[in-house]
């Protein structure tokens, strides 16, 4: 008995003191993991975020505390062997060359040779880009898709967000309308998504991914295509196929344009592959985010958004160029690119704003004669816009009605991007010296050719100075301007120095008086003066613009 209870004593004391130790390693443990946890522990830096209200993820391994020694040792040994990414975001583009650039052709010798002798250039589309880059090079990656293709927006559109073509290409991908709504970038008078620099990107890389399956898996091929468009390159193919020629991009008859623009393409890549070779230092441009990407939940001023993020608004316009005018679009999208140093402040600034308030409104009463269309022109807004804000079922008013209309809330002047005052500074922006502005107001049945050939110029350059695609739509009422170049004399002994002259009609004068007095014709006078030639008879007061030779008296 006495036996039995000494073993079932011993065994007790040893479970209890099993127990015991438990209870402390436990204790130690997690005495251990706090300490650990306010020793590592650091705020998330939003200014290292690159996209939209994200935080880095947290490896698993970060927490796990009961890792041996010789665990976190072989951990912070890999960490150290792995490889950095690089500092300089050129270093990283041609890391991730892909494409074949040993070649010798002439049109490639052609475009290096440019390139290589106007350094300038490069480095003022490599500051331009400086804001887009980034992002670019990383959406590309995660698509696998080449670098090179990195550098197309230089070939494009020199990195202009506001780049606008002839052929009414637009954007730094320069999309065509019809592409870009088909690949859901949407245009109306608020926004354009081809400058859109998230939607356009993945855009492009949509597009240029389905070329290159289709060309299968020729890059030359599919970025011929994005210029040119995939049925004239096929059209290509088979008429080589045909006639028993290679069927490469160097074989190929494709229009002038496009001859060049994979030249242009590889001449860079090959630059920035070894610059030094081309006597060529590129600009440092970070391998960090510029912008975050902030979701603003509804239409926000312009003006109000710079001020919140201590930028200036020409920054706005140049991280969100596709907004057309003083605030974000009504129906979105509502983000706005911000710089990564700035976001943090901003979210901070407009999280204090009621959303009411983020717009500055007006209270409009509707007078005799008043129409919709008529007072959403002059408020620098769109009829659906007071439509949606009034909860309106028409376009019917009524003397006396009240409108809520939201306006800018500085002076439109000071929205020095939006699409009004870029196309104001484009016309103001004369193409040579002692030329004459002439203001055009378009008529009922004119055209572009029709205006060019009255005033002895061309349509391309006529559509060059004020912003114009060949194609755009010309509604009588437009405002155009027109830069007339003087007539040089015939007898190079004539010396003539033409000096422009605003003269003021006084009583009695007649366009016919005053074209003799300062030895021009009545005709030139017309033309120099479009709106007041169309009048049977001036005013006084009027004012009208001369050329006049004031050598020849």
């Amino acid at each position: 008995m006495s036996k039995h209870f000494f073993w079932v004593l011993l065994i007790s004391l040893v479970l209890t003191g099993c127990q015991t130790a438990s209870n402390i390693q436990n204790s130690n443990s997690k005495t251990d993991l706090e300490a650990d946890a306010d020793s590592d522990a650091t705020p998330a830096d939003v200014n290292k975020i690159g996209f939209i209200d994200t935080v880095p993820p947290v490896s698993p391994d970060d927490n796990d505390t009961s890792s041996s020694t010789q665990d976190v040792n072989t951990q912070e040994q890999q960490k150290a062997s792995k490889p950095q990414p690089p500092k300089d975001l050129w270093t990283r583009i041609r890391n991730g060359f892909k494409l074949n650039l040993n070649v010798d052709k002439p049109r490639l010798s052609s475009q290096l040779r440019w390139f290589s002798s106007h350094p300038g250039y490069l480095d003022r589309v490599s500051k331009r880009g400086e804001r887009y880059l980034y992002y670019i090079v990383d959406q590309l990656q995660k698509a696998h898709i080449p670098t090179e293709i990195a550098l197309l927006p230089i070939v494009e559109s020199g990195f202009d967000p506001f780049g606008y073509s002839h052929g009414q290409a637009s954007g730094p991908w320069q999309f065509i309308p019809s592409t870009g709504r088909m690949y859901g970038l949407d245009q109306d008078w608020w926004y354009d998504g081809r400058r859109d620099i998230i939607d356009s990107t993945h855009a492009a890389i949509a597009y240029l991914t389905r070329l290159n399956k289709m060309f299968d898996g020729n890059w030359l091929l599919a970025l011929a295509a994005y210029n040119s468009g995939e049925g004239t390159v096929l059209n290509a193919i088979q008429k080589n196929k045909r006639e028993g020629k290679p069927t490469d991009f160097w074989a190929l008859d494709l229009p002038k344009e496009t001859r060049a623009y994979v030249p242009k393409l590889l001449a860079l890549a090959k630059i920035i592959k070894d610059p030094a070779k081309y006597h060529y230092k590129p600009i440092f441009i970070p391998n960090k985010p510029y912008f975050e990407s902030v979701n603003i939940g509804g239409q926000l001023d312009l003006a109000q958004a710079a001020k919140m993020a201590d930028i200036s608004i020409d920054e706005v316009y140049l991280l969100n160029p596709a907004f057309n005018q003083w605030a974000t679009a009504p129906d979105g999208p509502h983000r706005l690119l911000i710089p990564v140093k700035k976001a943090a402040l901003f979210r901070a600034n407009l999280a204090k704003i009621p959303k009411k308030d983020r717009v500055t409104w007006i209270r409009y009463r509707v007078e005799a004669g008043d129409n919709l269309r008529a007072i959403a022109k002059s408020h620098n807004t769109t009829v659906n816009v007071i439509e949606d804000v009034n909860k309106m079922s028409s376009t019917l008013i009524r003397v006396g009605q009240e409108l809520m209309i939201p306006v800018a809330g500085n002076k439109i002047s000071s929205y020095t991007l939006s699409s009004h005052q870029r196309l104001l500074a484009k016309q103001d922006r004369a193409p040579g010296r002692n030329r004459i502005k002439i203001n055009y107001t378009v008529q009922p049945g004119d055209s572009l050719w029709a205006i060019s050939n009255k005033y002895d110029t061309d349509s391309t350059t006529l559509a060059r100075w004020n912003n114009m695609g060949l194609a755009d739509p010309l509604r009588p009422g437009k405002k155009l301007v027109i830069w007339l170049e003087p007539k040089r004399q015939a007898n190079s002994s004539n010396r003539s120095i033409i000096k422009k002259v605003v003269y003021t009609i006084r009583s009695g004068d007649s366009l016919a008086m005053v074209a003799n007095k300062f030895k021009v014709t009545l005709n030139e006078i017309k033309k120099w003066n479009p709106e007041v030639g169309e009048q049977k008879y001036v005013q006084p007061g009027d004012k009208v613009t001369l050329l006049v030779n004031v050598v020849g008296g």
